[in-house]
């Protein structure tokens, strides 16, 4: 099992590198293969500000006048060691542009993540615990009413009660703590909504499986049976959807950093979306693609780890996959042996 999975292992990060070369050069291609590329239409505005000597240093960095293949190699063999160009609006290097940005994305984007998988995790077990005549039917109802409100909507009724009415902060300055909360919580509460949905769906499953009606007959309180027995099998497919999240939350905290006026990658964006600045942009996108890239590789990584009848097989054709499907195929065999370790 342990060479299998290092075998998986490795697979799995070699399609994920690949992954993001492509998204690199999908981007470069359309940024610079496209009639009149964005970067030397830049440099030969007058309006640029610009001088010759300026707009000579830069072509010669980016390989302008150099093959196509050429400016490609060039362009990502800097994006392998952090060197993402220099922005054409501000002369200052795009790695420090990002960088002095992204610390405020990522904290906003992991307090969301907490946020969303709370709320998903209350739902599930209070959708399982709370007796139907005490609200189960409303419990079960958040997912959807989440999903149908925007986060911006969030945000903009968050920012009128607790800095507007309460003063809890301040809108000039929402990098605060409070502030920083109030903005993931904007966030996390539509991102929620599908792993709390898919969370929900898959308890109810488990619960009618047949080891769970043995644990029942032993004796077992609900709360033991929900989170000894059917919480951690119930959990996998949600880790899916919580990997898949990450390019919303990272959309949506561009959107909640607006609302709220916080300085992260969303300002970064607007201002070189405004100015035409292209290198910029082709970093953000490239490094949000590798972000999303990572956040999938583990949650495929902790398949394994996370629900031991998940193993990892290999085909006649010697390629290896998950036995997620095969664990689906072989249920009522595994039910049975579920029940004799239970």
């Amino acid at each position: 099992m342990k060479t299998q999975y290092l075998k998986f292992a490795a697979r799995r990060i070699a399609q994920a590198l690949l992954v993001v070369v492509l998204a690199y050069v999908i981007t470069f291609l359309i940024i610079t293969v496209l009639p009149g590329d964005p970067i030397t239409t830049r440099l030969q505005n007058p309006e640029s500000g610009l001088s010759e000597q300026e707009v000579a240093k830069l072509v010669a960095y980016y390989g302008l006048d150099q093959p196509l293949l050429v400016q490609l190699w060039s362009s990502f063999s800097r994006f392998v060691v952090g060197d993402f160009g220099i922005s054409l609006s501000s002369s200052l290097p795009v790695s420090k542009i990002i960088g002095d940005a992204i610390p405020s994305t990522l904290a906003l984007a992991a307090s969301a993540l907490f946020v969303a998988v709370l709320l998903a995790f209350l739902i599930a077990i209070g959708s399982q615990l709370v007796p139907p005549r005490f609200g189960q039917g409303l419990i079960r109802s958040f997912p959807s009413l989440f999903l149908s409100v925007p986060n911006f909507v969030i945000g903009l009724l968050l920012i009128n009660i607790f800095a507007f009415k309460l003063g809890w902060f301040q809108i000039i300055n929402p990098e605060t703590p409070i502030g920083t909360g109030l903005a993931a919580v904007a966030l996390g509460i539509p991102v929620s909504a599908q792993a709390a949905e898919v969370l929900v769906t898959n308890l109810d499953q488990q619960a009618n499986q047949e080891y769970a009606t043995v644990v029942k007959s032993r004796g077992a309180s609900k709360i033991s049976l929900v989170f000894r027995h059917l919480l951690k099998p119930a959990s996998l497919p949600a880790v899916t959807v919580l990997a898949l999240t990450i390019g919303e939350l990272l959309g949506g905290a561009v959107i909640t950093e607006m609302v709220f006026g916080r300085q992260g990658i969303g300002a970064v964006i607007e201002r070189a979306v405004s100015g035409q600045d292209f290198p910029v942009l082709q970093a953000v996108v490239s490094v949000s693609a590798l972000i999303f890239v990572l956040a999938n590789l583990l949650a495929d990584l902790t398949y394994p780890l996370l629900d031991p009848r998940v193993k990892i097989s290999q085909a006649a054709s010697k390629k290896h996959k998950t036995t997620t499907d095969v664990a689906k195929a072989q249920s009522k065999k595994t039910s049975k042996k579920q029940v004799i370790e239970v």
